[in-house]
């Protein structure tokens, strides 16, 4: 009978003929992988963790930063500033608007006078007949005020270049005479009335 035998000997039979080396190797490995995969587990838990601590510190630095920060901050100050700086900015853009007006006036004025240049070489030395009569009548205003002068007579001008008034000087007498010129006496009176008075 079976139960003759010991049991001990047949338990082993009975684990031989399961065969449960195979299985046994495999729990083995199981434990082994399970073991690694705790101490990588640990591993990870404890770096995550001293993370945490150093992002924890870190915060609160930044905390206590934006609290002084906060302290420190005057908001009067703060819109003191922001007009100042934006009326600097106005008067800087009026500076530059107007510089740029002046520029842009220069450089007509520029072209105005390149214009005028090109026609002055165009005309030579001499210029245009225009203004060949204008300086002839010039020089025959200035030839005139040379002899009047020459003669002890200053004939001055007004404010719109007309000669309205004459100084007449007379050295034999140490005298004076001063003749406002009106355009309705004639020269022959004027001329007559300058010699008289010289000569008197």
């Amino acid at each position: 009978m079976l139960l003759d035998e010991n049991p001990s000997t047949l338990i082993h039979h009975t684990i031989g003929n399961f065969n449960i080396a195979p299985d046994k190797q495999a729990v083995s490995r199981i434990n082994d992988s399970l073991a690694t995969l705790q101490q990588s587990r640990d591993l990870r838990i404890r770096e995550a963790e001293s993370a945490l601590r150093k992002l924890s510190r870190h915060l609160q630095s930044l905390n206590t930063q934006h609290d002084e920060a906060v302290v420190a901050h005057d908001a009067s100050k703060h819109s003191t500033a922001m007009v100042e700086l934006d009326t600097k900015k106005f008067r800087v853009a009026k500076a530059a608007s107007e510089l740029e007006i002046e520029s842009e006036r220069l450089e007509s004025e520029l072209e105005m006078l390149k214009e005028r240049l090109a026609d002055l070489e165009a005309q030579g030395i001499e210029g245009d007949e225009p203004t060949r009569r204008e300086r002839e009548a010039d020089d025959s205003i200035l030839l005139r005020l040379k002899i009047y002068r020459a003669l002890g007579i200053d004939i001055e001008p007004d404010e719109a270049g007309n000669f309205t008034k004459a100084v007449i000087r007379n050295s034999r007498k140490s005298d004076v005479h001063v003749v406002n010129l009106d355009p309705k006496f004639s020269r022959f009176f004027y001329s007559n009335y300058f010699w008289s008075t010289m000569q008197g």
